[in-house]
């Protein structure tokens, strides 16, 4: 069970097409080729393709369909770099997705260009077509439904797009919440202040806030509450008006919580609902209300719902895998017209 990095071993044979790119500017190359051509490396080993970086030119050998995957992947990550953004691994994975499903999906060539997040500290690109779709989403709906398993960007990218809002003046705060199911009564003995106390349980909304935004920018808002950390039982009778509101983790609200919430929307407001419906950690017979929100809501035009799937995963290949591994446990172990 050992994960290593690709390595540039290229093809054994020597069929198939073989074709020249040329790249302008040779200030982009290194950062395009990656650290010891790792992004090439990465590159072959998705694509089944050899790559032998020559100057300013690359030659493409491999199927000649791999071969144009691989140029419009190379041609998506240089105009990147010709933009000012940064490409590391992570972009280069995306940019395979990406191209992968413009081969039957995408015909608007703008399409991967346009599904961006533009933050204080970086920019966030797509990196899974259903990732474009939930930026899209946050764009064009007030109130978007993220599902999916872990590793698909569903809280990440909700506070990034927080972090935009705020940074651009279209909010006035930032309201993070989320349901501390392992707590239950026990949260009013553990030491410190409200915030001390919920913290263990909002550290992942933490650590993409400070991916987003510049330390200094988290601290004050904290401070002056531009950026609010609300634990789900306290956000009952509130309106929330001029914020971007997330509820992460939301499968561990019960139906009454959610209904509680989600009436918490106010003028001018956005709201994000993240969760993993295979993840639930409610009593055993407690209906999610994440589960039931999106039954009742489903034909509400108004509302966004963007369901991710263990394709999406872009936290680490081996993340999806072991996703699969546990997702076909739980079909061999589902009796036979029983429901999922």
């Amino acid at each position: 069970m050992k994960s290593a990095a690709p390595t540039r071993a290229g093809r054994s044979d020597n069929s198939g097409h073989t074709s020249t790119v040329s790249f302008d500017d040779n200030r982009l190359l290194a950062a395009l080729f990656g650290e010891h051509d790792q992004h090439l490396a990465i590159i072959e080993d998705r694509l089944d393709v050899e790559l032998t970086p020559r100057g300013n030119h690359l030659s493409l050998h491999g199927d000649s369909a791999d071969c144009t995957r691989a140029r419009k992947v190379l041609d998506s990550l240089y105009e990147r770099l010709q933009q000012g953004l940064e490409v590391g691994s992570g972009e280069v994975e995306g940019a395979i997705r990406m191209v992968g499903a413009a081969v039957s999906e995408v015909t608007d060539d703008s399409a991967e260009s346009a599904v961006h997040i533009k933050t204080p500290r970086r920019v966030i690109s797509a990196r899974s077509p259903s990732q474009g779709d939930y930026i899209s989403a946050l764009a064009t709906h007030e109130l978007v439904f993220a599902t999916g398993p872990a590793g698909t960007g569903k809280t990440y990218i909700a506070v990034a797009a927080a972090a935009a809002a705020l940074s651009n003046g279209f909010v006035d705060r930032i309201i993070l919440s989320r349901p501390a199911v392992e707590a239950g009564e026990r949260l009013g003995f553990l030491p410190g202040d409200m915030r001390e106390k919920v913290d263990p349980y909002l550290r992942p909304l933490y650590d993409a806030l400070y991916d987003v935004l510049p330390t200094n920018r988290v601290v004050r808002g904290l401070d002056d509450d531009t950026i609010e950390i609300a634990p789900l039982a306290f956000m009952r009778g509130r309106s929330l008006n001029h914020a971007f509101i997330i509820l992460d983790e939301a499968q561990n609200c019960t139906p009454m919580q959610m209904k509680m919430f989600l009436t918490r929307f106010g003028e001018g407001s956005r709201m994000v609902v993240t969760g993993d419906p295979s993840q639930v950690d409610l009593p055993a017979g407690q209906k999610s209300g994440l589960a039931d929100a999106l039954g009742l809501l489903d034909d509400i035009g108004e509302v966004g719902h963007v369901a991710f799937t263990r394709a999406d995963v872009v936290r680490h290949p081996l993340v999806a895998r072991i996703v699969g591994a546990y997702d076909a446990q739980a079909s061999r172990r589902q009796k036979p017209g029983e429901p999922s």
